[in-house]
């Protein structure tokens, strides 16, 4: 029998020697005995790394399956699953109303992951205002504050594309191999946020726009390749997707209001439009192409 969890699937034998593992080194923190399960298993990222997030969250989630038992928490005290308090930082500032076209330049600015003060506050704006809250990200992903004249006027965030959905795959017309293959390859916009003292006519459009052009390079800088495709998911009955589609994002169907876990088919999630932006014009033949490994034995 196998498990799946953050996108890769466990066999019994894996389970065995994850439980092994800690029982033979009981003194390793959380973070070591991820990286030691990732190099045991060869969970590795398209570059060569470590997949130790996405092992950390998937570990958490056999711990709470009952499948495995972790060493406790060296930092007891620190839950980064916390919803993150509203301060004064956050608090409103002064409308902006004026058409895009009359504001200032647009500056694009990634939360780096050594700036825990910049980390900490692009979590409680979207805890504060977005109407999903603040949920961790795992694996690959990239956030950015968007800022004109010094003021912050929106917030993104780029992460892992979910492992299935049918119109998107049908769209790319790709088989489970090379979905399994070459997934990495498409980025996940999870959070959008314009705050709302933020009221400028197509900001929201020339954002996406601006993002769709830097974001392939700081993906490339931050973790070695180039994502090809971009994807996000609009709550139908609360948005109409306006901006993407201005920004010439591409619908392409709907979920089925079933998440992860739904292992009983019913519809327990909204309903959601499917948006996708092509980063690059042969992003469906980069899609479909064999592996580097298979082109190696080919």
């Amino acid at each position: 029998m196998t498990h799946r969890y953050c996108g890769r699937d466990f066999s019994a034998q894996d389970l065995h020697q994850i439980v092994d593992l800690i029982a033979q080194a009981p003194e390793l923190s959380r973070t070591a005995l991820s990286q030691r399960v990732c190099q045991q298993l060869r969970w590795l990222k398209p570059d060569g790394g470590l997949k130790e997030m996405s092992c950390r969250v998937a570990m958490l989630r056999m711990q709470e399956d009952g499948l495995i038992a972790l060493p406790r928490a060296r930092a007891a005290n620190f839950d980064t699953r916390r919803a993150p308090v509203a301060t004064a930082a956050t608090d409103p500032q002064c409308e902006i109303t004026q058409r895009v076209d009359r504001l200032g330049r647009l500056e694009f600015l990634p939360v780096r992951s050594d700036m825990k003060r910049d980390s900490r506050l692009w979590n409680e704006y979207i805890q504060r205002y977005h109407y999903l809250g603040y949920t961790p990200l795992s694996g690959a992903q990239l956030r950015y504050f968007v800022a004109i004249d010094g003021q912050c006027v929106a917030l993104l965030s780029f992460g892992a594309a979910a492992w299935k959905t049918a119109p998107r795959d049908q769209f790319i017309g790709w088989s489970d191999t090379k979905r399994r293959q070459h997934l990495h390859r498409i980025v996940n916009n999870a959070r959008f946020l314009i705050l709302p003292w933020v009221r400028s006519q197509g900001l929201a459009s020339k954002i996406l726009g601006r993002m769709a052009r830097q974001l392939p390079g700081d993906w490339q800088s931050r973790y070695g390749y180039r994502p090809v495709l971009l994807e996000t998911f609009v709550q139908s009955d609360r948005f109409r997707g306006t901006c993407y589609q201005a920004a010439n994002w591409i619908p392409v169907g709907q979920t089925r209001g079933r998440g992860k876990l739904d292992v009983n088919h019913e519809h327990t999630l909204p309903v959601k439009d499917i948006w996708l932006y092509p980063l690059e014009k042969s992003f469906r033949q980069q899609l479909l192409e064999k592996s580097f490994r298979q082109q190696l034995t080919a």
